[in-house]
């Protein structure tokens, strides 16, 4: 019986997503008949992985260390196969900035954005508004502020002493219109979920994870070359950053304009309840257990 390693919680701002997403994943996996550990990631992983010997680690780690590439090389270090993706990839969608620069060059589009210091973002506009400013290496929207069109200043929470996300950060053009979302697995991409915010137009970390805090329609109702245009780009996008097993591209899409921009792939997707990985999964006929054995059949070193 394959014994496999389940990584969760760890040390990041998404610890309480990421404790979700392994919750559901360990029972999928024991549903499925593999042995299963839970591990509540901290500083003294290596010890207990050389401890318990696994034969696959399943990373449900969001996040930094989780998603940037650390744990990953040290599952390398250990040679102990992991699912998702391997070292760099994992840094380089981690990292917005870097993450648009070869999105861009894949022909994947993207939105315009500086990169500066959060204490220079809050003295003066770094962007034309309307605009985003997002962290340059969180997840589940920590730390997004949308400065809207006709804003005096930009905002204060940049410069707060509670401010938790690093001094870097990264002001984007915003794009008005529909949330959208798709996930390559391997070569095969799934179909597209539109996003609804119950509350507002931004898809913020309770509109995902709070359970009605969004509504899904699955597949989106888009034009056909969009819709083409969209699993193109993820599939593009997931082969130019090198990601494995499964990864998510988030879009925005203003149908006045007519204009799709990429926001960011995730390397890491969620897999709660609320998540939008397995809903895509399911709708292509892979259940919950299927994705996540799949997921550890597909694990490896040297990714």
């Amino acid at each position: 019986m394959t014994h496999v390693a389940v990584l969760m919680g760890g040390m990041s701002a998404e610890r309480p997503v990421s404790l979700m997403s392994g919750t559901a994943c360990a029972a999928g996996l024991e549903r499925a008949g593999y042995e299963v550990t839970r591990i509540d990631v901290g500083f003294d992983l290596v010890e207990e992985l050389k401890r318990i010997k696994p034969d696959v680690a399943f990373n449900s780690l969001h996040g930094p260390f989780g998603e940037d590439g650390s744990v990953q090389g040290i599952l390398e270090f250990l040679k102990i196969p992991y699912t998702h993706s391997g070292i760099l990839a994992s840094a380089l969608a981690m990292n917005k900035d870097r993450a648009k620069a070869v999105l861009a060059r894949a022909g994947v589009p993207v939105a315009e954005h500086v990169i500066c210091n959060r204490f220079e973002a809050a003295k003066r506009h770094a962007l034309e508004p309307p605009y985003v400013v997002k962290p340059v290496t969180e997840g589940s929207s920590f730390g997004v502020v949308i400065v809207p069109e006709g804003a005096n200043r930009p905002p204060e929470s940049l410069a707060a002493p509670d401010w938790a996300y690093g001094d870097v950060v990264m002001a984007e053009r915003y794009v008005a219109g529909k949330e959208l979302t798709c996930a390559a697995f391997g070569d095969t991409v799934w179909d597209i979920i539109d996003i609804l915010p119950v509350s507002g137009s931004f898809y913020g970390y309770d509109a995902k994870y709070a359970p009605g805090g969004s509504k899904h329609v699955l597949p989106a109702p888009l034009k056909p070359n969009i819709y083409q245009n969209i699993q193109q780009f993820t599939l593009d996008a997931h082969r130019a950053l090198g990601c494995r097993g499964v990864s998510r591209a988030d879009f925005r899409y203003d149908p006045e304009k007519d204009e799709l921009v990429c926001l960011e792939v995730n390397t890491q997707p969620g897999m709660t309840e609320t998540s939008l990985v397995p809903e895509m999964a399911a709708h292509a006929g892979m259940g919950f257990d299927a994705l996540v054995s799949a997921l550890v059949e597909d694990a490896s070193c040297g990714r």
